[in-house]
């Protein structure tokens, strides 16, 4: 059983990338410039901080694992506003794959993290809550706006991912 703990757990980072992009693609229209507050970052924003923090945590702890990304992945800042929704699903998939391989040559090597973490692992479930904070915030956002996505939308691409139990 413990043999198979990697794997489950690259899954369930998967799995929450996974959702972070399904929630991207059930955004209603317009709905990349709403901000929770008039001074907040836009939901945009928030997506776009997201592909940052992950590159950049790679880079401050598993450098070998971030490969040169073409510059239209590569955040020139933080929050960057971007407003094209294929262009952050592209961004947010090369920044996940780069987390998996990561966390999974770290592990694999027995390998600590360089600066932040005793254990790769721990990378892992950092980011995982962050993006579950953000998560939220991007849906409170949306029903400060009068924009909320319905449950019976959001449902099956969030906790029907997480819940889901893969054919073995």
């Amino acid at each position: 059983m413990v043999s198979d703990l990697l794997p489950a757990l690259l899954d369930s980072w998967d799995r929450n990338s996974t959702l972070l992009l399904n929630l991207l693609r059930l955004l209603p229209e317009g709905g990349l410039g709403v901000r929770a507050t008039a001074s907040g970052p836009t939901v945009a924003q928030l997506l776009t901080h997201i592909h940052s923090v992950r590159l950049s945590l790679v880079a401050e702890n598993a450098p070998e694992f971030l490969p040169s990304l073409p510059p239209d992945l590569s955040p020139a800042e933080e929050w960057t506003d971007e407003r094209d929704p294929a262009q952050i699903e592209r961004m947010l998939a090369a920044s996940a794959q780069v987390v998996h391989d990561a966390v999974q040559g770290r592990t694999q090597a027995g390998q600590a993290m360089n600066l932040h973490y005793d254990h790769p692992l721990l990378m892992l479930q950092h980011l995982i809550w962050h993006e579950g904070y953000h998560h939220g915030q991007i849906k409170l956002a949306l029903k400060l706006a009068g924009q909320a996505i319905a449950d019976e939308d959001a449902g099956p691409g969030t906790w029907g991912v997480w819940m889901n139990k893969e054919p073995k």
